[in-house]
């Protein structure tokens, strides 16, 4: 396996930099094969199909997730298929090794009533109050992930147009709308803020030495909040605002392609392409689809 250390380092940085993965996915190719790799030197099997079946059925005893163990497989099938494609190795080990068939997960959601009871219970008296309400009514307007949420700078906001530029996964670009009550919350945090002595120079939503708010911070806050208003011991996190978002847009008739555009995904269903919008198409779609879009107080 000694080509296969070697050739790792280069695999990786085609990764990052060609193919413009994101630094956690980069991360988890990385242990994926070196795990491989190390089954194969400690074992000092060679590089047959019957030993990579055996490498496989270990994990998936030790994981007990298929979800987990089809991950590891597309890691391993792409880490070779890139050594042959670059004329490292002449066959490719992986050829016709399959992946376990993964049961369709249907994420959990919130209803319309209970994010907007929710989100209309929020207060809003202190400046970190109003950090809170503006930021979790932004992210159910959006339908960001927490990484991108808590990345939002002032310069990636045109509050007039209330269209946000958006740094996703890979990073890749896109614009994405909010809402008229996420703009006026916006406003009047960022008024707050800067009364405060913590004017929004950088990033949007920042904790209270005026620094980045970090992603777990988002997710204790929600949490906290969540339990505190709803009286309720339902696990909350991030990630709920933005299911409930693309399932509420689907729910109330939009376009998949159009709410594709909005998650940034590439693949919002398994058999669909990601496309590109025009943005006043998307703009219009989602005026018309967003369950708090029209709401003016």
């Amino acid at each position: 396996m000694e080509r296969e250390v070697r050739l790792l380092k280069k695999y990786l940085v085609f990764l990052a930099e060609t193919r413009g993965l994101a630094t956690n996915t980069v991360k988890a190719y990385r242990q994926d094969v070196e795990q491989f790799i190390r089954f194969f030197q400690q074992n000092r099997f060679p590089l047959e199909k019957a030993h990579i079946r055996s490498f496989l059925s270990v994990q998936l005893r030790i994981s007990t997730s298929k979800r987990t163990l089809a991950r590891k497989i597309y890691a391993l099938k792409s880490f070779y298929r890139y050594l042959k494609a670059n004329g490292h190795i002449d066959t490719d080990p992986f050829q016709g090794i399959g992946a376990p068939k993964i049961d369709k997960h249907i994420p959990k959601v919130l209803s319309e009533k209970e994010l907007a009871s929710f989100l209309d219970a929020l207060p809003g008296g202190n400046c970190w109050e109003l950090r809170d309400r503006a930021m979790f009514e932004f992210a159910y307007a959006t339908g960001l992930r927490v990484s991108e949420l808590t990345g939002v700078k002032k310069i990636d906001l045109a509050l007039p147009e209330r269209l946000v530029r958006v740094l996703g996964k890979g990073n890749k670009e896109r614009i994405v709308p909010f809402t008229v009550r996420a703009r006026k919350t916006l406003e009047l945090y960022l008024d707050k803020l800067a009364e405060n002595g913590l004017p929004c120079i950088d990033y949007v939503f920042v904790n209270r030495r005026g620094g980045r708010l970090s992603d777990r911070s988002v997710e204790r806050i929600l949490a906290k909040s969540f339990a505190l208003i709803t009286n309720s011991r339902k696990k909350i996190h991030p990630h709920l605002l933005r299911h409930s978002f693309a399932t509420h847009l689907l729910r109330r008739g939009a376009n998949l392609r159009v709410i594709q555009e909005l998650l940034g995904h590439a693949n919002l269903a398994t058999t669909e392409k990601y496309t590109t919008l025009d943005y006043s198409d998307l703009l219009d779609v989602y005026e018309r689809f967003h369950p708090r879009s029209g709401i003016e107080s």
